[in-house]
Order: C-alpha cells, then sequence, then structure tokens
C-alpha cells in the first residue's frame, strides 16, 4: 500500500474540533476508499437500529468496524466472534468521538480465528478425556443451605446473584470467594475459589460468575486449568459466564451450565419453589376435600334427622288412624247390635200383638217402638258426634306435628337444588342457586349477598 501525506493548512491556522476532524474524514476517506483487510472479529454487537460493530484484530492491533444495516442485511454470513474475516469497505471517521472506523460493505470468512481455533482445540481434547460426559454430572442438592460464590466482589454480577437469592431464598448461607475474572491472575484467582470451596466442603453448590464481553473478555474460563478445576471440585458447580449466547469451556466441564449469572440463582431458587407451590397444592386439595367430607357429612346427619322425624311422625299418624278404625269398627258394632235388638223386641212386639189382638196393647208397643227408633237414633248420633270429634282432635294433633304447617305463618324452608336444607348462609356462596318452600308453592333465587341478622 503507498504511503500518502496529508496537505494540512499552514502552521499558523487554527482549527476546531470538527474542522479538524472533517478534514481528517475527508483525507482518509479519499486515500481509503475500497479496501480490503484481514483479520480476526472480536466484540461483536448487534444494535437495535440494525448496524452491527465489532473490532478486527490481528496480534496486538486492532481496529473498530461498523457495518450499518443496508449493508449487513444482505451479508451472506454472519459475522461471528472468533472468525477471521476478510473485510471490504471504506475507512471514515465518527467525528462524535473522534474515532476511525472500517465501513464494512461486505465480508468473507477465512477460517477460524485464533482464538476460537484454540477453544475448538480445547475442546476437543476435554471432550476426549470424559471431562464433558453427562454420567459424570451431578444432580444439584434439592434445599442447598450454603452456596460458594466465585466472582469479581465488584460489578453487576454479585449484586444480580443476591438480589434474586435475597428475594426468592431467604436464610442461604453465602460465601464470596473474591477472584479477577479478566486479565493477569485472573485464571489462578477462579482456580482457587473453585478448590477452596471443594477442599473445604463448606459449599453445597458453587457458582462460578462473570458477566458478558468479548472472546478476549471471556477466554479466563476457557482455559484448561479453569476447566480441570471445576470437573475436579468435590462439589457441584454451577457455570454462570456471560450472557445466554456466550459459550465457555467451563460451561461443558461444570455440572450444570446457566445462560446468566442470574439465572444461575433462580435455577437454585427453583428447586425450594416448585416443593412450596406443591405444597400449597396439597393444601388446597386437602382444605377442598375435608369441605366437601363435612359437606357430605352433614347432609347425611340431616338426612338422618328428617328421616327420623317423619318416621316418628308417621308412626304417630298410624297409631291415630288405627286408633279410630278401632272406634268405627265399635261403633259399626254398637249400631248393628242396637238394630238387632231393636228389630228382635219389635219381632216380639208383633207376636204379642197378634196374640193379644189388643188395639191398646198395640197402642203401647207401637209407641214403645218408636220411643226405642228414637233413642236408637239419638244414640247414634251422639256416638257418631263423640267420635268424629275424637277424629277432629286427632286430625288436629297430627298437624300440629307436621313441619310444613309452620310454613303458614310465614316461615320458609330454604335448601338446595340437590334438595339439602341450608341451615349455614356460609354454605351458600354468593351467586349460588337455592329453592324456597312456602306455605303454597315455592321459589327458586340466586344468593346475591350475606348478612349476620
Amino acid at each position: 500500500m503507498e504511503q500518502f501525506s496529508l496537505q494540512f493548512a499552514p502552521a499558523n491556522r487554527v482549527y476546531s474540533v470538527r474542522e479538524l476532524n472533517a478534514s481528517i474524514r475527508a483525507a482518509l476517506e479519499t486515500e481509503f476508499r475500497d479496501i480490503r483487510v484481514i483479520g480476526e472479529i472480536s466484540g461483536l454487537r448487534l444494535a437495535t437500529s440494525g448496524h452491527c460493530y465489532f473490532t478486527l484484530k490481528e496480534l496486538d492491533s486492532a481496529v473498530k468496524c461498523v457495518c450499518y444495516r443496508s449493508a449487513y442485511r444482505y451479508l451472506k454470513v454472519k459475522p461471528q466472534d472468533g472468525m477471521a474475516v476478510t473485510v471490504r469497505g471504506q475507512v471514515g471517521v465518527f467525528e462524535a468521538r473522534g474515532e476511525y472506523q472500517i465501513q464494512v460493505e461486505s465480508l468473507e470468512p477465512q477460517g477460524l480465528g485464533a482464538l476460537q481455533a484454540a477453544f475448538e482445540d480445547l475442546k476437543k481434547k476435554l471432550s476426549a478425556e470424559g471431562l464433558f460426559d453427562s454420567s459424570r454430572k451431578r444432580k444439584l442438592p434439592a434445599f442447598p443451605a450454603r452456596l460458594g460464590i466465585v466472582t469479581s466482589p465488584q460489578g453487576a454480577v454479585i449484586s444480580d446473584i443476591l438480589n434474586v437469592l435475597e428475594r426468592r431464598f431467604p436464610g442461604l448461607h453465602i460465601q464470596l470467594f473474591p477472584a479477577l475474572v479478566q486479565g493477569q491472575g485472573s485464571i489462578e484467582d477462579v482456580c482457587r475459589g473453585v478448590e477452596h470451596f471443594s477442599g473445604s466442603g463448606w459449599a453445597d453448590v458453587t457458582i462460578v460468575a462473570r458477566g458478558g464481553g468479548s472472546l478476549e473478555d471471556l477466554w479466563t474460563f476457557n482455559s484448561e486449568a479453569v476447566a480441570r478445576a471445576i470437573a475436579a471440585s468435590e462439589v457441584p458447580v454451577i457455570s454462570a459466564v456471560g450472557h445466554e449466547t456466550d459459550v465457555t469451556i467451563a460451561d461443558f466441564a461444570a455440572d450444570l451450565r446457566a445462560p446468566t449469572p442470574s439465572a444461575a440463582a433462580e435455577i437454585l431458587c427453583s428447586a425450594r419453589a416448585d416443593v412450596l407451590e406443591r405444597i400449597r397444592s396439597w393444601e388446597s386439595e386437602l382444605q377442598q376435600e375435608m369441605r366437601y367430607r363435612l359437606t357430605a357429612a352433614s347432609h347425611e346427619l340431616q338426612k338422618r334427622g328428617v328421616d327420623r322425624v317423619a318416621a316418628t311422625l308417621l308412626r304417630a299418624i298410624g297409631k291415630r288412624l288405627q286408633s279410630i278404625d278401632d272406634s268405627e269398627n265399635r261403633l259399626k258394632d254398637g249400631v248393628r247390635q242396637a238394630i238387632a235388638l231393636a228389630r228382635e223386641r219389635h219381632r216380639e212386639a208383633e207376636r204379642r200383638l197378634r196374640h193379644f189382638d189388643q188395639r191398646p196393647a198395640m197402642e203401647r208397643a207401637k209407641n214403645t217402638l218408636e220411643r226405642l227408633n228414637a233413642a236408637l237414633r239419638q244414640s247414634i248420633r251422639m256416638g257418631l258426634a263423640a267420635r268424629k270429634q275424637r277424629l277432629e282432635w286427632s286430625a288436629a294433633s297430627l298437624a300440629q306435628l307436621s313441619p310444613v304447617r309452620i310454613l303458614g305463618r310465614g316461615y320458609a324452608l330454604v335448601s338446595k337444588p340437590d334438595g339439602g336444607l341450608l341451615t349455614d348462609a356460609a354454605d351458600a356462596p354468593v351467586g349460588s342457586a337455592i329453592r324456597v318452600r312456602l306455605a303454597v308453592g315455592g321459589l327458586s333465587a340466586e344468593v346475591t349477598g350475606h348478612h349476620s341478622e
């Protein structure tokens, strides 16, 4: 590439910042209008505007790049962290920050970058050793009492974890092992933290966590030493590194991968929350079953009480009706006997009359017969009146025992649609249907409210 020289104004000219950036932009856009640059993508970020931002790196040199939405949507291969690419575009200046950048119009992949290649090589090596096998993964304890966290004591990661645990899992004992999670010394710090909780036996679960970042930022958790320390831990380890789309070697070596540090805390809380929810569900079902059984028992007792009263009433009515039948039978027998006696006396009188054939005797006999007939009729009327009075008294007594008689005084019988009588307003919630029996007819109604009197 040919060198170029910028033609600046005489030394005595004073530029404003905007004028200087504009002059540099014009010079760069003129000289580097259509260029191709090879490098490794790092720090890829997609903005809500649709623009794509990343850094193109090579060893210890880097340049910022932007691919505007109008060009990004037509890229055949979408950029990814660790991808070695050849980008084509022009150099421009972002004057708001005084930074120059490559405005990418297209790119072509050149294979894996150095870091991504190292990631894949280590992944294959450890996988071949069985470090990632599902058979060696341990289940998390259902109710951990002590939690060890290996992360930086500064930043949002530890705050997010503690906020979730405090809200959803109060009473959990937490111990933080402060560690660098990026840069020189971070690998050793993370390994020491995992080994501390493994060797002390204090923690039930260990969380290894850090926030998101580029492939280089997360490289500590792509190291072989960290992966082996996690795999050798005596207690289960949750890897909570980066964002949901970030994948590290530590994720494969850990017993469980969490998409984010906050999600790791949510996973720990989920077991307890599920059990508490099941307990609440069982409690609700038990209460419902108890209410059903108590209601059924109440209906059964009520039914037995009503049946007992009805049986007693029917027995009393039966006895009264039997007494009436006996009185009627005795009355009929008495009438028949009186009539038979009167007829016998009449025949005896006729015989005497025929024998003596005397008118006065016949007259007396006739008078006697008329008196006897009158007396008999009087006796029959009195007997029938007395028995009628006893019958009316018995009927009145039976009416007093009837549970329906009280309805004539303004009372009512209230029952549910299944026929069970209501004695407690709590058994008829608002909106339920009820039936009301009156002295004459009945009503169907709906409960619209409760009151104490």
